[in-house]
């Protein structure tokens, strides 16, 4: 069997093509929000708001089983994504007034949220073990109405990631002058942390609660190695995300290895290499004629508009 035969049955697997849609949609979503998350410097909020989402799986986990309902954790991915909202509103609410410092507010919520995951799935008739497709992702399971609810979701955080960026761009860069400018930037805020959430919940199943923040902002990482501004960043790690996840998942298709584990080991190489690459191409003649000389300047994003309105 040719390579192309293995390729037309991979494709041709209903599973897979499910499970590939799922992935290209959450390697293009996750990295938008993470590009906000390193420029406002909380790249462990995805890991926090993860730990949180737990305790809704369980709880989903809960109501199903008082219902009646069949699966038991039918409900599983609805109570995660009502868990990671209301979690992330909290840790932004927190943050903002300034009452509890940001490492201890996101310690709150991974011993929290993964303790009370743990308590919460043992009253509803499950095990630890339960969870593991959730904390280590199992794309496998992905049914229909996973990648119905995935595809509505995962539009949902682009419009806005991206629809508002130059917006969420001026939050997130300096607060006090989008204050003044007169940008909603208590709106703005809860925005990036709602989408956040979001981006958590869909991610779930892809990479895994535990491993969801990684896939946030490892392509931004990369990203950063090789662009000079806001808008170059946003659209590389957006590219290494889905080239990342779809190709991860392919991995497994034929080999029996973790999908979140592998997509993460990959995303990690790509950084790895580019590291190893980048100081070769700046060195290489008329290399720093392309360069911007201003990388500090946000020259593609336009701040204000008509006066700040």
């Amino acid at each position: 069997m040719t390579i192309w035969d293995e390729l037309a049955g991979m494709l041709g697997d209903p599973l897979m093509q499910r499970a590939l849609l799922a992935a290209l949609l959450v390697g293009l979503a996750a990295p938008v929000i993470g590009t906000y998350l390193v420029q406002r410097h909380l790249s462990l909020l995805g890991d926090g708001i993860g730990h949180v989402a737990l305790t809704g799986v369980a709880l989903g986990w809960l109501v199903g089983s008082w219902m009646g309902l069949a699966p038991d954790d039918v409900l599983a991915v609805p109570g995660a994504v009502v868990a990671a909202v209301v979690g992330s509103v909290v840790i932004e609410v927190v943050r903002e007034r300034g009452r509890t410092s940001g490492d201890v507010a996101l310690a709150l919520l991974f011993y929290g949220g993964i303790a009370g995951g743990v308590l919460i799935i043992s009253q509803a008739g499950g095990t630890s073990a339960n969870l593991m497709g959730y904390l280590f992702g199992s794309i496998s399971t992905v049914t229909t109405g996973d990648l119905a609810m995935t595809v509505v979701l995962c539009l949902l955080v682009l419009v806005v990631g991206v629809g508002l960026r130059t917006a969420l761009f001026a939050v997130s860069h300096d607060e006090e002058f989008a204050r003044a400018a007169g940008l909603p930037v208590r709106a703005l805020n809860l925005a990036i942390a709602v989408t956040a959430a979001l981006t958590v919940t869909v991610a779930m199943r892809v990479v895994g609660l535990l491993l969801v923040s990684a896939l946030m902002i490892v392509p931004v990482a990369v990203a950063q190695l090789v662009t000079s501004s806001f808008r170059r960043t946003m659209s590389t790690a957006m590219a290494v995300g889905a080239v990342v996840c779809v190709s991860g998942l392919a991995v497994t298709y034929w080999k029996d290895v973790s999908p979140g584990a592998t997509i993460v080991i990959l995303a990690i190489t790509v950084y790895a290499l580019t590291a190893a690459v980048r100081p070769l191409m700046a060195r290489r003649p008329g290399a720093h004629e392309l360069a911007d000389p201003h990388p500090e300047v946000a020259d593609d994003v336009e701040l204000i508009r008509g006066g700040g309105r």
